[in-house]
């Protein structure tokens, strides 16, 4: 019991600047990427979303106009998987949104079912709609 009230007034008298309520009793933490580094920010919150060193390709079509494809991301919570007939043919993909204003940003690419479409498996999809460049563009 003391331990829990304990927690609460920390809580109260330190919170955290970068942590979101997701539901009862349940925070994310957000992730900062470097700021000495090139990145990408969800455009509806600022949320760091990836570091430029991580673009793989910039000729992807997403449901709303072009997309980036990038190897790792930040900051981005995954829905289940699903098999999507896709441009490139059929994959198993799962919605990425951003964890801190739950904004459908794209796709992950869970499985291709064609070998020649193998080396998107575990990479990301982000729509330009929902991104913007931060830090170091000049």
């Amino acid at each position: 019991m003391l331990g829990s009230s304990t927690d609460a007034l920390r809580a109260e008298h330190y919170p955290s600047a970068n942590a979101h309520q997701t539901g009862p009793n349940v925070k994310t933490f957000q992730a900062y990427l470097p700021p000495c580094h090139k990145t990408y920010s969800c455009v509806h919150c600022r949320a760091h979303l990836a570091n430029h060193d991580e673009l793989i390709s910039k000729s992807f079509q997403g449901s709303q106009g072009r997309a980036y494809l990038f190897n790792s991301v930040v900051n981005v919570g995954c829905g289940p998987a699903e098999e999507r007939v896709l441009l490139t043919g059929l994959h198993a993909v799962a919605d990425i949104y951003c964890e801190c204003c739950k904004t459908t940003l794209g796709w992950k690419y869970e499985h291709a079912f064609e070998s020649s479409q193998k080396y998107k498996e575990g990479k990301y999809i982000i729509e330009l709609a929902h991104m913007i460049k931060d830090n170091g563009w000049d």
